[in-house]
């Protein structure tokens, strides 16, 4: 499988470009800011993207949405709880002085369970709520996309609107703590990690595992 990560915008979110080797059928996570630059990457790994997923919709994760899903003419796919963050979320990149462009509707809605296919590899959907009502993690091939509902030695803020720290925790506990240790946890900011190590440095697991 192949990982390619690009850290864009002010908030440095993490795009990732999940594509497999045999068919260069890709998949595009949360492409927050620099469309010029995704697409520069796409173009020069010779992929085919085939869908663009949100883990959330806050404006940060979702920048450039538009610019992807214009050049590929791919669907845009996501959890439908967090609609109502999408649809406002240019007006608060604005709040916060940032140029913006409103992304398109979703043309697919994920739910916890389904299954998100490029090519040879498939990944589970993990509803995840508590960073924001309609987060989602992407599980498999031994990686897991986590958007903001999990970072290495931390978790994602609840202080947000729809925020809720205990239904952040359960979810963790309950659904990603309990995937392999080996497993490698892809975030929506700052550094890789693996469920192993959360499960022993993470301060708000507590040691618990």
């Amino acid at each position: 499988m192949l990982v390619e990560t690009l850290a864009v915008g002010p908030l440095q979110v993490n795009c990732y470009l999940v594509a497999c080797p045999r068919t260069k059928q890709a998949l595009v996570i949360d492409p927050g800011d620099e469309g010029d630059r995704i697409l520069e990457v796409i173009d020069k790994l010779g992929l085919k993207v085939k869908m663009v997923v949100n883990t959330h919709g806050h404006f940060d994760h979702v920048g450039a949405n538009h610019q992807i899903l214009a050049v590929t003419g791919v669907e845009l796919c996501m959890h439908r709880d967090d609609l109502p963050l999408l649809k406002v979320a240019a007006k608060q990149a604005e709040g916060y002085g940032l140029p913006a462009v409103q992304s398109p509707d979703p043309k697919r809605f994920l739910e916890n369970g389904d299954l998100v296919e490029v090519g040879d590899l498939s990944f589970e959907v993990i509803h995840t709520p508590g960073h924001s009502p309609g987060g989602i993690c992407l599980y498999g091939e031994g990686h897991l996309f986590s958007g903001d509902t999990l970072f290495a030695s931390s978790i994602g803020r609840t202080d947000l609107p729809g925020g809720d720290m205990n239904q952040l925790l359960s979810h963790i506990r309950s659904q990603l703590m309990v995937l392999p240790d080996a497993t490698v946890v892809h975030p929506g900011h700052g550094p890789e990690s693996t469920i192993g190590r959360e499960k022993t440095v993470n301060p708000f697991l507590n040691g618990d595992y």
